[in-house]
């Protein structure tokens, strides 16, 4: 019977993407001139794990790509070859070669050949170009190690190779590494199969064969180690020299060792295996929804089993409420009533722990940036260092993935429009290398995420001029410093002097704002000229569990995302100012807000409350912008799980989604910022139609 190997590809290519990760960030701290032995043997290992997997089904482009790196990174490691900054560079460009290779391989794209060969011919040629030699005192320790390791009598190998009954599953073949075995000498295979069970219990896909291997070659013990160092978790391994008789003399024993290990090794068979050394660390535990490219989570195994006793504590709920249907009287109300207020709590907790499940540190969105900072600070000649902190905080799958983009726009805008260069900076007494902070924090049931530099801020008179020469606001307007710092978040809207690939379009801001209200979050600038700007944004934790304030207008029951809503509050006639075409707007402390009616928004008729004193106003933020909503009542606060009203019905603008309520009744989730677009374009219209 023979194994589908594509149900591992999954696997592979989820394991290479973190080991990609792992040399990236590697390469990123290393120091040129200074060897950090314990980061360059991870590198290393990342290099050759892949080159390994790959190899075994059959990738053979990224297998060969990859071994060229890793001879380089192998020469590297042992000190015949130092690490230099433009080796760095070298390494980090075939990182992003070897993604995209395998980004490619996982989906059936095609792969820039020409790209790929150019990137391994350089790093070709600085391998075959002349490597430093060692230090004498490290020349000396390999030299005593090569003599330590390869006696004058060592004709080669005796290999006792026992694979663990998991690593067929994994995608090795062990046939496969015998096979590479071969190629270094003359190679006896001796099969062991006691381990064999009865034909009733076999598993096809258990591995129960192990080998004893006679190795005829004067190979090192390196060259072995390479071959093995892919199965190294899943086999039990014992690797001894074979030495050569001696003849026998006044200085040798008749019970020489050396006779013992070579009559040991030449036994057609071994019933009882020598002592070997259990390498095997266990099978790491995943979540994965299948081979191919469907999407995956790994899952702390605490939080399955979390998840299991829950469901465990909900079925014995759900019998003891069964056995009290059975024969049901009114003496069993008050059992009757504690079995629900339990189911209630039960499932409260059940679908804590299930959200839980698909959490992640947000350090998968962050670790992407120590290489985009490090490749723009060199491009654009600027010193900069990005401090991290926060990476543990966890946020829902989804919210992972959709942050990703918006946060490369905020960062490249920091690099490019924030810090300065460095004599810019050392003219106005700052250090010359600038600081991006990246945080993350959990506040209020939401994620918050700031972006901060220590560089010149936002120049208000810039984006001042530039609003009025594009028609955005009048000359003698009378906008605040937040004001004006919320106009560059309109469409086209610029201040760089010279357009370049880092930014300076007109297009990111707009588009970074939308994708993060499309998210049910919120984005806002801080910024003091001089000293620095922050962006700050505030994300649900979840995207399929909201937070929300029910409020009626007519018999239409809503729900207000809690995130949007600033306070509620009641209105007296004195405060409320109409503006001609322009609708209604009430005075807030120091601040005039346009109310936007429900009712008239949604064509709704004969709503409970038709003036405004006789409603409530809830108080809301999108788009940056604050206004009243107009509504009969509040009804309360609670959880709602978010159904997609596109894919089920067909977009609708004000709308982000519905949730079924718990009298069955169906409720729409309001989206604040497109309510505000909506008003807009009425205002607009009924401007046209007075005109």
């Amino acid at each position: 019977m023979s194994i589908d190997m594509a149900q591992f590809h999954q696997v592979f290519f989820e394991e290479s993407f973190e080991g990609l990760d792992i040399m990236e960030n590697g390469l990123l701290n290393m120091d040129p001139g200074t060897l950090d032995d314990e980061e360059i043997n991870a590198i290393f290992r990342a290099a050759h794990s892949i080159k390994g997997g790959s190899g075994t089904f059959g990738f053979n482009a990224i297998s060969n790509f990859t071994h060229v790196m890793e001879t380089l990174l192998d020469e590297m490691r042992d000190g015949r070859r130092p690490l230099t900054a433009e080796a760095v560079d070298a390494l980090l460009r075939s990182v992003d070669i070897l993604r995209d290779m395998l980004t490619a391989t996982r989906e059936g794209g095609e792969v820039d050949e020409e790209r790929v060969q150019a990137q391994q011919s350089e790093l070709e040629q600085m391998l075959n170009s002349r490597a430093d030699e060692p230090s004498a005192d490290r020349a000396m320790v390999e030299a005593g190690a090569r003599e330590t390791a390869t006696a004058d009598n060592q004709v080669g190998w005796h290999i006792v190779f026992r694979p663990l009954t998991h690593m067929l599953r994994t995608g090795n073949d062990p046939l496969r590494i015998i096979r590479e075995l071969a190629e270094l000498g003359e190679l006896k295979v001796v099969g062991d199969i006691s381990a064999l069970p009865p034909l009733a219990s076999f598993e096809p896909e258990e591995s129960y064969l192990s080998w004893n291997l006679h190795l005829v070659s004067e190979t090192s013990r390196a060259a072995i180690d390479e071959i093995f160092a892919w199965v190294d978790d899943d086999c039990e391994l014992a690797i001894m020299p074979i030495l050569a008789e001696v003849p026998e003399t006044s200085n040798s024993r008749p019970d020489d060792p050396r006779k013992e290990v070579l009559s040991e090794a030449d036994k057609p068979a071994m019933q009882a295996a020598p002592p070997v050394q259990n390498r095997g660390k266990g099978e790491r535990r995943k979540a994965a929804s299948g081979s191919g490219g469907g999407s995956s989570i790994r899952v702390d195994i605490s939080k399955i089993d979390g998840l299991i006793n829950m469901v465990g504590e909900l079925v014995i709920t759900q019998s003891m409420l069964s056995m009290l249907g059975d024969d049901f009287s009114m003496d069993k109300l008050e059992r009757l009533n504690e079995g629900l207020s339990q189911l209630e709590r039960h499932t409260r907790e059940l679908q804590e722990s299930v959200m839980q499940v698909r959490m992640l540190p947000i350090s998968f969105t962050f670790s992407r940036f120590p290489r985009l900072v490090h490749d723009l600070s060199s491009k654009m000649g600027k010193k900069i260092e990005l401090k991290m902190t926060g990476e543990n905080t966890e946020v829902d799958k989804t919210v992972i993935e959709k942050i990703g983009d918006p946060l490369v726009h905020l960062v490249r805008n920091s690099l490019d429009h924030g810090i300065e260069m460095p004599g810019e900076r050392l003219a106005a007494g700052k250090p010359e290398t600038g600081t991006i902070n990246l945080n993350a924090f959990h506040k209020g049931g939401n994620i918050v995420i700031e972006i901060r530099d220590d560089g010149k801020g936002l120049n208000r008179e810039k984006i001042e001029g530039n609003a009025i020469d594009k028609g955005l606001i009048d000359a003698d307007h009378n906008l605040s410093d937040r004001q004006i710092h919320e106009l560059i978040f309109q469409a086209g809207f610029s201040t760089a002097d010279v357009v370049s690939d880092v930014s300076g379009r007109g297009v990111g801001m707009d588009v970074v704002r939308k994708n993060i209200n499309e998210l049910g979050g919120s984005i806002e600038i801080e910024s003091e000229p001089g000293k620095g700007s922050a962006i700050i944004i505030r994300l649900p934790l979840t995207l399929a569990i909201l937070d929300g304030q029910t409020v009626t207008v007519a018999d239409e029951t809503y729900i207000v995302p809690l995130v949007s809503i600033l306070e509620s509050t009641q209105v007296k006639e004195e405060q409320i100012k109409r503006v001609a075409g322009r609708g209604e707007t009430f005075k807030l402390r120091d601040e005039y807000l346009p109310i936007l009616r429900l009712h008239k928004l949604f064509g709704i008729e004969n709503p409970h409350a038709t003036h405004l004193y006789e409603g409530l106003l809830v108080v809301v933020e999108g788009d940056g912008r604050h206004c009243g909503l107009f509504v009969d009542d509040l009804l309360g606060q609670q959880q709602v799980v978010i159904k997609s009203l596109e894919a089920n019905y067909q977009r609708v603008e004000g709308i982000s989604g519905a949730t079924i309520l718990g009298d069955g009744s169906v409720s729409l989730i309001l989206d604040i910022p497109g309510l505000l677009r909506l008003a807009n374009r009425q205002d607009e219209e009924n401007l046209k139609r007075s005109a």
